[in-house]
């Protein structure tokens, strides 16, 4: 049965939109190749954003899920989990758009679920997708929208999702100017549920009925613990005796401070040991000789993360180690807080047991501290010495287990938002 959502005729926007996809075949065939010159893309895989699957369709239902940062997919092998859960003859595919993104979800795949790169928005590439894989239930996290997926999938008569949604007032702004253009995608969506008010308020101002919009709070609070490391007992014996702290998805603006607190706490303890994952593993090189602008004597880890020598830090170099280090150390700062850059998500150290320092820039994911803060679950830090401080007060290792307490109260989340996606799959 046709989705309740579905417009056979789209507004003038979208028209517009559609047919400026049909003349972009030729540029994005050349865009991809650029991308994939200067290692953007997976040499294995990158067909796939041209709509050429590289694996089979299993037989029966299938749910489709997508997001596409990796905080955002990060969040979704818990919901694909719970999926399956509520009916295990269930096949879940996820997509994402970035290799980074990708890299960090292969060690956190359920079993049994696929993921892809979803095409770029290229009418026979969707089609080729479409055709391949045949969703019964289109899901979208957050804020990535794809006009030609939307129409298309409206179209087939595909009942669309929207889940863990998120708006800003800037990015309610941006959207404003192409008002027409986001009533008509938004309006496609038989289901809205948001991480907050704010963000129900705005895309309601977009015309969608109120009774189609629901504020559920975030997944990324109830996201699976991070996968661990098949070296972990080794890397811990290689590390053992000495006090260990991470930096997480640091930003080179962060870096300098960084570098500071531990030069300040080998004063006090010259065994202590930093390791610090750069946001993106490209700039593994550039955090090695930062820190060794700074006095500090720093190392990149191997794939493996066993040290290669004693060291005063360690850099990681690959996406998706954190789980590792989340259970080897006991305090971790979150990343882009001092920095400019909005913060990162404080939950995936709360579900492993790790206490949980950051800046003061973290309006990414405000409610998230806050909440956290009120349980005295997180703390604020300015400035190195703040580091150093809080890394060797007592009182910083009762953080641990308030905050894992807090993760653990969202657990049931991923599982009522299944229970509501397949009630709307069996509805339409």
């Amino acid at each position: 049965m046709p989705s309740s959502s579905s417009h056979p005729h789209a507004g003038l926007a979208l028209r517009a939109y559609l047919a400026l996809t049909v003349l972009g075949a030729p540029f994005a065939t050349r865009h991809l190749r650029g991308r994939l010159a200067r290692g953007k893309e997976d040499p294995g895989r990158w067909h796939e954003k041209r709509g050429l699957a590289s694996a089979a369709r299993p037989e029966g239902p299938l749910v489709w899920l997508h997001a596409v940062g990796v905080g955002e997919v990060l969040a979704l092998p818990g919901l694909a989990s719970a999926l399956q859960a509520e009916r295990p003859e269930l096949n879940v595919l996820i997509t994402s758009s970035s290799r980074t993104s990708a890299d960090a979800l292969a060690p956190n795949l359920p079993p049994g679920v696929i993921h892809q790169f979803l095409p770029l928005d290229i009418p026979r590439w969707r089609r080729r997708f479409l055709d391949h894989w045949r969703p019964d239930l289109s899901v979208w996290a957050e804020r990535d929208l794809w006009p030609g997926f939307l129409h298309d999938l409206g179209r087939r008569g595909v009942p669309l999702a929207l889940v863990n949604g998120r708006m800003d007032a800037k990015s309610a702004d941006g959207k404003a100017r192409a008002k027409g253009l986001f009533a008509d995608l938004y309006n496609r969506f038989d289901l809205i549920e948001t991480q907050d008010q704010t963000t129900a308020r705005h895309i309601a101002d977009f015309g969608v009925p109120e009774a189609r919009i629901a504020v559920t709070g975030s997944l990324k609070t109830a996201a699976a613990p991070l996968a661990d490391h098949p070296n972990r007992h080794a890397v811990q014996a290689a590390l053992a005796g000495r006090r260990l702290w991470l930096a997480a998805s640091t930003h080179p603006g962060d870096e300098p401070t960084l570098a500071a607190a531990h030069r300040l706490l080998l004063d006090q303890d010259p065994d202590a040991c930093l390791i610090l994952a750069p946001r993106n593993p490209a700039e593994a090189e550039a955090a090695r000789r930062g820190l060794q602008h700074h006095g500090l004597d720093a190392e990149i880890l191997p794939d493996t993360n066993l040290p290669p020598r004693p060291a005063q830090a360690y850099i990681v170099a690959r996406i998706g180690q954190l789980g590792l280090w989340y259970r080897l150390a006991d305090t971790a700062f979150i990343g882009g807080s001092l920095a400019e850059i909005g913060g990162h998500n404080p939950w995936e150290p709360a579900r492993l047991d790790c206490a949980i320092l950051h800046g003061p820039h973290i309006w990414n994911f405000a409610e998230d501290y806050a909440t956290l803060h009120a349980e005295k679950a997180a703390r604020q830090i300015t400035s190195a010495e703040d580091i150093a401080t809080a890394l060797t007060d007592p009182a910083t290792a009762g953080m641990r287990s308030r905050a894992a307490a807090l993760a653990e109260r969202n657990a049931a989340l991923p599982v009522q938002m299944a229970r509501r996606l397949l009630a709307l799959m069996d509805s339409l």
